[in-house]
């Protein structure tokens, strides 16, 4: 197998100008439903002639061999000449092919041709550069310059011809956690065509902060009209504008916002949050929680000083506590605390959820976000620990797509995860969203908002109340119980296709921890991955990483995805915060897994699928890529400055993007990493250090392993939708995929 060092010899094709077929076929009419993709059909130049790649589709399938799956076999031409016939894969490599030359692929069953690919032609260049439109740079209130840069990505074929457009989102170079004080500038996400072409950007608006936890943006058709839509939280201020293929702008049209103006703007300053405190100390003794005797009856009480005031207060009085709160009890709490420049949140406001057209940006509906933030985060908990962060838990934000009834995919959108946690799943008729579940914990009680801990604590719902602090910053659509349907796996809790609590993980704490022989939950962690990893064992598993130090039973744990049941674990008393799986030792049975202490500069090795330790040393965390030939894992590492790489744990490096950079800070993420077109190979897809254009890899290596696009398995499917989410996940198929697949396992 050749591989590859560095850009140079690597190509990748566009499809040819002149009018395309229509999309080949769907995918298989039993089951979920899936895109009507095109052949896919890619090129490019190596230094041992042109190497091309196309799709195998779900529906042409027929059965499975020693190295793959059975099906419809093609013939390769070059010119308008039939130069070979592959029977075995969906790649070819043409020694004698050149730049110039033009390729088609057929499709022969029985003998017979069937259908022909479009024209394609092999870039000349080691990449493909999918140019990209800037946004302007801005200036926030407080007079701050700001650039924009290209961030994460989804695909979908928003015209219906079976080919992907793409979606990618700008994130302002101020661009915040929901911890961090400051403005940020607005949050773009633009469509483009492959060659470029921006279909149309839509501005989020000054109402939605910038930020990975705030804007998870979901590209999918949901109605089954061949054609997607995209679906993310709006607010006053959201807008799209359209463009000519030019480059002109066609229009600008702001979404509905039934009694607001679009040009409200809810940003905080520091001004106005001192007044929003003001605001909230007047009016405490008014609270529910206050009038229910759940919470202190004066705020004094409250931060554990003598009565001085009188209730309800004046606004002298609540003023005059909003300071010694500000400058004197939230500073003495921690030194972090510093409340006096609290500024560039939004805690008011009206919230939607709007559908949009995404051929056009069109605004197809609006409806209200589920839930609404209630508050500024004090009945989530921003107030109650050490460090006071409002803001921080009520926008804590995530989404994905499920195929909850095994046919028709809905979209699942999440608010709160360390207290209060909640969950609304939608269907989209094509008119109007129709709402299917909703999950609500309920609040976490807490004694005093101002000096509690309500993590791992009860909500107060009767089915849902275990939920609390189980969720991740992303989740999973798995068909976890073998039933057709898919659940929604929440970190360490899981909820059934029907909106149910399917269970909640707990475990005993062990010696050396907080409290031993409790019984605890799992808890909150930043890395989570579903899949086949052990294929000895019926269904699928959940590899996790955990949080909470010696508050959480595992660092890390591999847990049984039906049942919950922790299979094996490793406990840290540390937060780990990275973690992978992935076929990294062939030699060994099942996806390897390993997880990394902050910074990664402590491991805890890699351990097989069944729990044994094979290696003190591991591979990078940031994401993994399915690239090599023989079905093995490599990661994708390099992060902030560092040039991306793509690593194999035994070949070493296989490439080196130079020129790109990946997304997120020390997430170190790549725009997107899918299986957009050619074979079963994911590409990669990073933006350049200017952010000019998207640069797209392709892997040359040929296989002989034959298996249809992974896009046309609903689990990988969902996963790649959902990929942007927070903090970005590996997409996995619904089944065991490595070197070592027995292919007649392989739906």
């Amino acid at each position: 197998m050749k591989s590859f060092h560095g850009t140079a010899g690597v190509a990748v094709a566009l499809f040819a100008a002149a009018a395309l077929p229509a999309p080949v076929a769907a995918a298989p009419s039993r089951g979920a439903a899936l895109e009507k993709l095109d052949r896919g059909l890619v090129a490019a130049t190596t230094a041992d002639g042109v190497f091309l790649s196309w799709r195998l589709l779900g529906p042409e399938v027929t059965g499975s061999s020693a190295t793959g799956l059975t099906g419809a076999n093609f013939r390769v031409y070059r010119d308008g000449k039939r130069i070979a016939t592959v029977t075995d894969s969906t790649n070819y490599l043409d020694k004698g092919g050149r730049t110039t030359s033009r390729y088609r692929v057929a499709t022969l069953v029985g003998g017979v041709e069937r259908s022909l690919s479009a024209v394609i032609q092999p870039w000349a260049e080691g990449h493909y550069d999918l140019p990209l439109r800037k946004p302007a740079d801005g200036v926030t209130p407080a007079g701050e310059t700001y650039t924009y840069a290209a961030n994460d990505m989804s695909v979908g074929d928003v015209d219906g011809d079976g080919q992907y457009e793409y979606v990618v989102k700008w994130d302002p170079s101020n661009s915040k956690d929901v911890s961090q004080v400051g403005w940020t500038g607005p949050v773009y996400i633009d469509t483009y065509e492959l060659d470029g072409t921006l279909l149309h950007r839509i501005d989020l608006g000054v109402n939605i902060r910038a930020g990975a936890h705030y804007t998870q943006f979901l590209v999918y058709d949901f109605d089954g009209d061949g054609r997607s839509e995209m679906m993310f939280k709006t607010a006053p201020g959201t807008k799209t504008i359209r463009y000519a293929p030019s480059g002109k702008v066609l229009s600008e049209r702001y979404i509905t916002t039934p009694g607001h103006s679009p040009t409200e703007d809810y940003r905080l300053s520091a001004a106005d949050y001192y007044e929003h405190v003001v605001d909230m100390f007047q009016g405490w003794r008014s609270h529910p929680e206050v009038v229910a005797g759940n919470w202190p009856a004066t705020l004094e009480e409250a931060f554990g000083i003598e009565p001085r005031y009188t209730y309800p207060l004046t606004r002298a009085d609540a003023s005059a506590l909003a300071d010694y709160f500000m400058d004197v009890y939230a500073p003495a709490r921690s030194t972090r605390n510093n409340l006096r420049a609290f500024e560039g949140f939004v805690v008011d406001g009206p919230e939607y959820l709007t559908v949009f057209d995404g051929a056009t940006g069109r605004e197809l509906q609006s409806v209200d976000y589920k839930p609404g933030r209630h508050d500024d985060g004090l009945m989530w908990g921003d107030y109650a620990m050490a460090r006071i962060e409002p803001g921080n838990r009520v926008d804590r934000f995530l989404s994905g797509v499920a195929y909850l009834d095994g046919r028709h995919p809905s979209a699942v959108f999440a608010r709160g995860y360390y207290t209060r946690s909640t969950m609304v799943a939608y269907r989209w008729t094509g008119r109007r969203l129709v709402e299917q579940w909703y999950v609500d914990s309920g609040w976490t009680p807490m004694t005093n908002p101002f000096n509690d801990s309500p993590h791992g604590r009860d909500g107060t719902d009767p089915e849902f109340a275990t939920l609390t602090t189980q969720g991740f910053h992303s989740l999973s659509a798995a068909d976890v119980d073998g039933d057709g349907r898919q659940e929604i796996v929440y970190g360490s809790a899981t909820i059934d296709d029907d909106g149910s609590l399917l269970y909640s993980s707990f475990d005993v704490l062990p010696e050396g921890s907080a409290d031993p022989g409790a019984r605890v939950r799992l808890g909150h962690g930043d890395a989570m991955h579903v899949t086949d990893i052990d294929p000895d064992r019926p269904g699928l598993e959940i590899f996790t990483v955990h949080e909470g130090a010696t508050y959480a039973p595992y660092g890390m744990a591999m847990r049984d995805a039906a049942t919950g049941e922790v299979l094996f674990g490793t406990y840290s008393g540390r937060d780990t915060g990275r973690g992978m799986v992935g076929d990294v030792l062939p030699e060994h049975r099942g996806l390897e897994n390993w997880a990394s202490m902050p910074g990664g500069t402590e491991a805890l090795g890699i351990h097989t699928a069944t729990g044994e330790v094979v290696s003190t040393t591991i591979p990078g965390t940031n994401q993994s890529i399915r690239w090599s030939a023989d079905l093995t894992t490599q990661i994708v590492n390099g992060a902030q400055d560092v040039t991306p790489t793509i690593d194999d744990w035994k070949r070493g490096t296989l490439l080196t993007a130079t020129g790109t950079r990946a997304n997120n800070g020390t997430k170190g993420n790549p725009s997107l990493v899918a299986d957009v077109f050619g074979d079963w190979r994911e590409e990669l897809f990073l933006r350049l250090a200017d952010s000019s254009a998207i640069r797209v890899y392709l892997s040359t290596e040929v296989t002989t392993h034959k298996l249809d696009t992974l896009m046309h398995d609903p689990q990988y499917r969902v996963e790649v939708a959902r990929q942007q989410t927070t903090y970005n996940q590996p997409s996995y198929p619904g089944f065991y995929l490595a070197s070592d697949t027995d292919w007649s396992r392989v739906p």
